[in-house]
């Protein structure tokens, strides 16, 4: 019977975090939940896409909880929900990427709906994208 769990648990795509460079700095997860950080130097601009299939439901606020051995929560008012995506656009990502890379689990909350992702491996590729050849200095 173990040996069919192991086998089940090796079968199953294991959403790991990924960093590209090109076109533009990029840090990813595809999951339940398809997270995408994203910065472009030319503009410059921080950005965070989160598409969920069941998309979002309309909020005056949206928050992001960072959970794990340094806690932090974001909210904003400057979200936007496309189809299934929810962005947030900024000139500064700094919590954002310390929240990803110093805890285990991030919450995306829109009013009553909690949407959980894990961190886990997320700490490399957020200190890869720290250092994409751009002007990034968060």
């Amino acid at each position: 019977m173990r040996y069919i769990a192991l086998c089940l648990a090796l079968a199953t795509p294991a959403s790991a975090w990924e960093f590209s460079s090109s076109p533009i700095c990029s840090l990813s997860q595809n999951g339940k939940l398809v997270v995408e950080v994203t910065y472009d130097a030319s503009l410059p601009e921080y950005a965070i896409h989160l598409t969920r299939h069941e998309g979002w439901p309309p909020s005056p606020i949206f928050a992001i909880r960072f959970e794990g051995p340094f806690p932090l929560t974001i909210a904003t008012d400057r979200h936007q929900i496309k189809g299934n995506t929810l962005s947030v656009r900024d000139r500064g990502f700094g919590n954002v990427l310390r929240g990803m890379a110093r805890n285990v689990q991030a919450v995306a909350i829109l009013r009553n709906l909690e949407v959980p992702f894990s961190l886990d491996g997320a700490a490399p590729a957020v200190a890869e994208f720290r250092d994409c050849p751009s002007d990034l200095s968060v």
